[in-house]
């Protein structure tokens, strides 16, 4: 975009004041973008990273998450910030988003509404004090809970179950963990790998029932027992229900904005079916250079590296975004980190060092190369991992066991 061009552009409106969004307007005004800035969103905090939720929050070893920015950035910067405020309608043919009653006109709109956290429809599901985890208040509510000797049962066993487990056995919860699945996170990980996670739950002392799943919930007013198939019931003074999160589309679907995957819809730069309309994070169902479909992905580095590319397309770069997913996880004294996108069903694991000693790293192969690959407890081969993640270069099992 040449100089005048940017000059006509004016007005930019992100509705989500989540990672992907606060990080892409900052990048705006560190790229130049001198017109009219306005970030909305739902909840009345400062936009915050979320990983601490359900890891050192949620332990009691801060009472904050890492914010985006301070306030003040925000308004040294001019971003006009609309905490607590719900978009409602976006206006195509006029180009205005309405929230809470006020007209937002923009020349360009990014959409970074993030998720919610999924519920059950399950007999009792209407009752009170079935609880989520996706906000800083869930998190600060859950952690009152979480104490010595108190009878926690989550249901789901994904990234934010066990990371919620392994919180609430860290503060003394007896803690009873319901996963349909034959193992901790099997989707992402496979049998082999998930079996490993269950182990080191059933270590510390979770009581995991896999291959079980919830016909209901119980209780006078609020849930006070878990109902699982088999006719047995389990009593808890807190529910944490853990089974995934749905991403925030109502209001683009709303607007004839092109969906799929359970996503908007963006071609390799982000761009929606509207040329003036652009989502990143959660919500976007992504035309990854890199793959052979779509890759819609829901981990806080996603979310903060879309954000921060997404404002040059914003002012007309039209670079595509290529960068692999990558996340992380702590539960008790395990760290790991993942990187690329596998499809463990599919692929072939090949692994490097001790299951049993949870000191190893996995490699998921498609087509020669590696297309995933887990590092747990060990931490001196990033560069390398993301490299062969990166390239894809035919790779042998002797070379990645013995590197």
């Amino acid at each position: 975009m040449t100089q005048s061009q940017r000059s006509q552009l004016s007005r930019i409106v992100i509705i989500g004041a989540s990672l992907a969004g606060a990080t892409a307007a900052i990048a705006l005004r560190d790229q130049g973008y001198q017109g009219e800035l306005t970030l909305i969103g739902e909840e009345s905090q400062l936009p915050y990273e979320r990983p601490p939720l359900s890891k050192a929050l949620l332990l009691g070893e801060r009472d904050e998450p890492d914010w985006v920015a301070d306030e003040a950035t925000y308004a040294e910067k001019g971003i006009s910030l609309r905490l607590g405020t719900m978009a409602t309608r976006i206006d195509r043919d006029r180009k205005v988003v309405v929230a809470s009653r006020h007209e937002y006109p923009y020349d360009k709109l990014l959409i970074t509404t993030g998720s919610s956290a999924r519920r059950l429809d399950v007999h009792g599901s209407e009752l009170d004090g079935l609880l989520t985890l996706r906000t800083l208040e869930e998190s600060l509510a859950l952690r009152e809970r979480f104490t010595d000797g108190a009878n926690v049962v989550i249901v789901g066993a994904g990234w934010i179950g066990c990371e919620a487990a392994a919180a609430a056995r860290q503060r003394g919860a007896n803690v009873t963990v319901v996963e349909p699945r034959s193992q901790p996170l099997l989707l992402v990980l496979g049998e082999q790998i998930g079996a490993t996670f269950a182990a080191l739950h059933r270590d510390h002392g979770v009581d995991l029932r896999l291959g079980t799943g919830v016909k209901g919930f119980a209780g006078q007013g609020t849930a006070s027992a878990v109902l699982i198939k088999g006719g047995h019931s389990i009593p808890a003074d807190t529910i944490l229900i853990g089974v995934g999160a749905a991403p925030n589309i109502a209001l683009a679907d709303a607007a004839g904005l092109d969906l799929a995957d359970g996503g908007i819809t963006v071609d390799a730069t982000l761009r929606s079916s509207d040329p003036d309309i652009y989502a990143a994070g959660d919500v976007a169902a992504h035309d990854h250079p890199k793959y052979r479909h779509r890759v819609r992905v829901e981990h806080w580095a996603n979310a903060k590296d879309q954000g921060l590319h997404v404002a040059g397309n914003l002012l007309g770069a039209e670079a595509p975004y290529q960068l692999r997913p990558f996340f992380f996880s702590d539960q008790y004294d395990l760290g790991c980190e993942y990187r690329g996108f596998a499809d463990p069903a599919k692929d072939r694991l090949v692994v490097r060092g001790d299951l049993a000693s949870r000191e190893f790293t996995a490699f998921w192969l498609r087509d020669g190369g590696v297309a995933a690959a887990l590092n747990v407890n060990q931490w001196d081969d990033g560069d390398i991992l993301q490299d062969l993640v990166d390239s894809g270069r035919p790779v042998s099992d002797k070379e990645l066991v013995s590197s």
